[in-house]
């Protein structure tokens, strides 16, 4: 029988025996199904991380002096040990910017989740941030309305307050919020800058911001020691972030009087350690994401197997006359492989449409992102041929070894 031909008859009874062919796709479907909507996922997370996320967060051609990592990916790091690491100060940012390349731009970094309140609302958490000027241009914050504050009020310690757009609609609805006062751990502040929307990264929202200056009440609110979070250095070039780390940790290892081959008492972050982090996390999506998949497909080729096992009963005499005929043991085969395969297509198919339904519904409905792979509707497709193939060798193998006389005297 010509492929085609057994294409065409497969379809045939699927549209004649839809209630049959039901249950024989679901297995297939569903296993397809889901592993589209898990590819989407872990693509659009993929796509996400490396084109805003990490952007948001860190920023271009940047690294972040820290006492420890923000994202590990070391399973073999002594916590105790880390524990014990020297806090940062002010004066080892200090150092450090006084061995970076020229043309550099830093900023010390302290960040807090802490109440703020206004005369014109209730009382709601915001991200408080003390920091410095260049701050604003190292994350690429613009300002929209009013203004940044600048390195004169970094000096004196001014109380002042840049905000985000969720901070400014909840404080001051309906209001100029310019000017107006924002109270901080019971500190008043006054308003001079909103940032431009920032959007959110996986529903969590980059608009509750408060920035202050460094040097104002705000950083003595989040860190009380007196110490620092973090500082982060932006290099001119790419090419630079690598020399910058290296200066800073010559710098600060010498000021630490620590001897070669010990270990660094600090951490010197750069987005690659985030996107590593994030490496790890969507590989073991994708092992514990495919499991369910892998078992639908599983259940899928029995069912198929058992109904082409059933087909073989029922057309026992129809192979016994195509074998009379001059049929080949391989043709018998190749047609019921064919067979199979088709309807394992068929039920991957509507298994890929409903999979990306299901991502853009998740999409839609929850914070994680989806974007439909090409290469995974390709996948989809081979695989659905293969569990189609693979489960139809034994029924094609039982039809191709009937004896022609027997199989003519079947009713």
């Amino acid at each position: 029988m010509p492929f085609m031909e057994a294409v065409r008859l497969a379809l045939a009874t699927i549209r004649v025996q839809k209630l049959k062919s039901f249950f024989t796709l679901i297995g297939v479907t569903i296993g397809v199904m889901f592993l589209i909507a898990v590819v989407s996922i872990v693509e659009g997370m993929s796509r996400y991380v490396e084109n805003d996320f990490a952007g948001k967060l860190f920023g271009v051609n940047t690294f972040t002096l820290r006492r420890w990592n923000d994202f590990n990916t070391d399973d073999n790091l002594d916590w105790r040990e880390i524990q014990r690491r020297p806090r940062l100060f002010a004066y080892d940012a200090d150092l450090v910017r006084s061995v970076l390349p020229p043309g550099s731009s830093s900023a010390i970094t302290n960040e807090t989740f802490m109440n703020a309140n206004s005369p014109f609302a209730r009382p709601r958490q915001v991200q408080a941030v003390a920091t410095e000027a260049a701050y604003f241009t190292i994350k690429k914050f613009n300002v929209t309305l009013g203004r940044a504050f600048g390195p004169q009020e970094v000096n004196i310690g001014a109380r002042v307050l840049v905000i985000g757009v969720d901070v400014a609609e909840h404080f001051f609805k309906g209001l100029d919020p310019i000017g107006r006062e924002l109270r901080m751990n019971g500190v008043p502040y006054e308003v001079i800058g909103v940032i431009e929307k920032q959007g959110s990264v996986f529903g969590f929202s980059l608009d509750r911001l408060a920035i202050a200056p460094y040097t104002s009440p705000l950083h003595r609110a989040i860190r009380p020691r007196g110490d620092i979070e973090a500082m982060i250095v932006q290099a001119p070039t790419k090419d630079l972030v690598s020399d910058g780390m290296d200066a800073a940790r010559e710098a600060l290892r010498a000021s630490r009087r620590m001897p070669p081959g010990k270990p660094d008492n600090f951490a010197l972050e750069t987005q690659d350690e985030a996107m590593a982090f994030f490496d790890g996390i969507k590989s073991k999506m994708v092992i514990f994401g495919t499991a369910l998949p892998a078992i639908g497909l599983v259940v899928g080729a029995m069912v198929i197997m058992n109904i082409m096992l059933v087909a073989v009963a029922e057309r026992t005499r129809e192979i016994g006359v195509r074998k009379a005929l001059g049929a080949r043991r391989r043709d018998i085969m190749s047609q019921f492989l064919v067979e199979s395969a088709t309807l394992s297509v068929v039920g991957a198919a509507v298994g890929i449409g409903l999979g990306i339904g299901l991502a853009a519904t998740i999409a839609a409905l929850t914070p994680l992102p989806a974007a439909v792979a090409p290469w995974s509707i390709v996948a989809a497709l081979v695989v659905g041929a293969g569990v189609g193939i693979a489960a139809g060798i034994y029924p094609a193998s039982r039809a191709a070894r009937l004896d022609p006389i027997t199989a003519l005297r079947q009713e």
